[in-house]
């Protein structure tokens, strides 16, 4: 249960961190919009990185420096349009009505949405085909499989809490002066990943 228990914490540690991911399934859940797709979008891209790197992908991605780069300027211009559309929302900010029927976006730009956040970003190959990748061979061949397998559990829990867990801030939303600061900082957030992501710093 030790490399499980490990897998667990070194997913926890990676996904917890405030990120493009993060915050969508965040707004969705306050929205009450495709909540379980998108939730799903992301714990089973998360797993299925998860496994490639344990099955050792993560050492050919290392090896294909043109690969990350085309994904990194890609994934820079797609959270630079995410911050102009965040922007716009904070100059418009709207209320979070428990009673509205959700539906002002559909379940496909939803996952869509949540499959380029998620596919688009070079930081997740390096932090799940390489750093989970490489932490989990370092288990052994008995071990590495059982420390994925905690990794992904971390995903699994972690988005559901978000997705569902931003349901208990519906009154904080109800105001539109809170949409405005959360699509400022969604905004800024996703300015700042994509500065970062051109300049490779």
């Amino acid at each position: 249960m030790l490399p499980f228990l490990t897998g667990l914490g070194a997913g926890l540690g990676l996904i917890i961190a405030i990120g493009a991911q993060n915050a969508f399934v965040l707004r969705q859940g306050l929205k009450r919009e495709a909540v379980l797709p998108v939730v799903l979008v992301c714990l089973a891209s998360d797993a299925v990185l998860i496994l490639a790197g344990v099955a050792g992908i993560g050492a050919l991605i290392q090896n294909a420096p043109a690969l990350l780069a085309v994904v990194r300027w890609v994934g820079a211009a797609f959270l630079l349009a995410y911050a102009v559309f965040a922007a716009r929302r904070a100059l418009r900010p709207g209320i979070l009505k428990a009673a509205d029927s959700p539906g002002r976006g559909t379940v496909w730009s939803a996952v869509l949405t949540a499959a380029a956040l998620t596919w688009l970003n070079p930081h997740v190959y390096l932090d799940t085909l390489v750093l989970l990748g490489s932490l989990a061979n370092a288990q052994g061949d008995s071990g590495k499989w059982l420390f994925g397998a905690g990794a992904a559990a971390g995903s699994a829990l972690w988005f559901p809490l978000i997705g569902y867990g931003a349901r208990g801030l519906s009154g904080f939303f109800a105001r539109p002066a809170s949409w405005r600061f959360l699509d400022g900082g969604v905004a800024v957030l996703m300015l700042t990943l994509a500065i970062v992501l051109a300049t490779g710093r």
